[in-house]
């Protein structure tokens, strides 16, 4: 095993690199664990990307390698397939050679204990492995909004986030699932996944048509604009759950309007925790079988639409920054 690693560095807005870096030492309880396979969040990751973060607050409290602030330089990601390649004193033969997923920046090695890794179902593909964040991200999407028989339901942004919801909404008996993205890719798609119709949200009018009519929507697509059409288009006593995470960038939402009789409920909707109302029953561990057995079910691989090799790591930032309409899904690959 050589004893170096490459790892991606955001350095400054709009700008990755790969460096080599030695590896760390295994102490007793860890495991090294080579990567074969990282997805790019489109959404996320482009906000670290475009240096839109806010610098008071840590990339993500709740995990351990993404724990410090977004000050430049910082590693990022937290979609890492690998394989066990090494064990330290007192971990268990069984994790060699195990196929393991893990909440961890873009690198070809990492060291890590038991209780960060993952390990992937037998006749589950690194690739698909990768989408495992995203799909626990839409099961949670589901047990916050509540979705309920016979609803009209819409789903702002259609990036991969956003196709993997609709493609879970769409597994319930609702009355209407509607889309609404302003690229014909994720349109298309999001219709091929089940969705009932999908809006251009480029042209007004059929926004307006839709004005206070759904039950519940779901606002995923990263821009602090589609917030306040997303208000808009919900019903009186309607929910609005909110995935997306804008950074820096204010929304700026007129609820002087028809909002302030409409009873309408706002939640803030994140994977890294687990709403209350749910906690009696539910754990991490039961919400993440949960999306194992989704991820099986859905086969997301198909919404792949680039593969970069690690060291082209900057171009594959740079097309989902400048072509989002092309790229919806972008894997890394570790390939010798």
């Amino acid at each position: 095993m050589s004893g170096y690693r490459r790892s991606l560095y955001f350095v400054a807005p709009r700008q990755v690199v790969v460096r080599e870096e030695p590896l760390p030492t295994l102490a007793g309880g860890q495991m090294l664990v080579e990567v074969v396979r990282s997805a790019i969040s489109p959404g996320t990751e482009m906000v670290v990307y475009r240096g839109q973060v806010p610098r008071d607050m840590p990339l993500d409290a709740s995990i351990s390698a993404l724990a410090s602030t977004a000050e430049f330089p910082v590693k990022y990601g937290y979609a890492a397939v690998g394989r066990v390649v090494e064990l330290g004193a007192g971990v268990s033969s069984e994790w060699l050679g195990k196929l393991v997923m893990a909440l961890h920046p873009h690198e070809s090695h990492f060291v890590a204990i038991p209780s960060e890794l993952r390990p992937v179902p037998v006749g589950v593909t690194a690739e698909e492995a990768a989408f495992l964040p995203n799909v626990e991200t839409a099961v949670t999407f589901l047990m916050d909004g509540q979705p309920i028989v016979g609803e009209h339901v819409a789903v702002f942004g259609q990036g991969v986030v956003g196709l993997l919801t609709t493609a879970l909404l769409a597994r319930l008996p609702l009355s209407c699932l509607v889309t609404v993205d302003r690229h014909a890719l994720r349109r298309g798609w999001s219709l091929d996944l089940g969705a009932h119709r999908a809006v251009d949200p480029s042209a007004p009018a059929e926004l307006r048509r839709l004005r206070s009519f759904f039950d519940l929507t779901y606002e995923l697509s990263g821009s602090p604009a589609a917030l306040d059409e997303a208000i808009s288009v919900t019903g009186f006593c309607g929910r609005v759950v909110i995935g997306s995470w804008y950074g820096d960038r204010h929304a700026e939402l007129n609820l002087g309007g028809a909002f302030h009789r409409s009873r309408m409920q706002l939640t803030a909707s994140q994977v890294s925790t687990i709403a209350p109302q749910w906690e009696g029953r539910w754990s991490m561990a039961r919400r993440l079988e949960v999306a194992w057995r989704m991820l099986q079910d859905l086969r997301p691989a198909r919404l792949v639409t680039h593969r970069f090799a690690f060291s082209r790591a900057a171009d594959a930032y740079d097309l989902i920054d400048r072509c989002p309409g092309e790229a919806v899904q972008v894997i890394l690959t570790y390939d010798a």
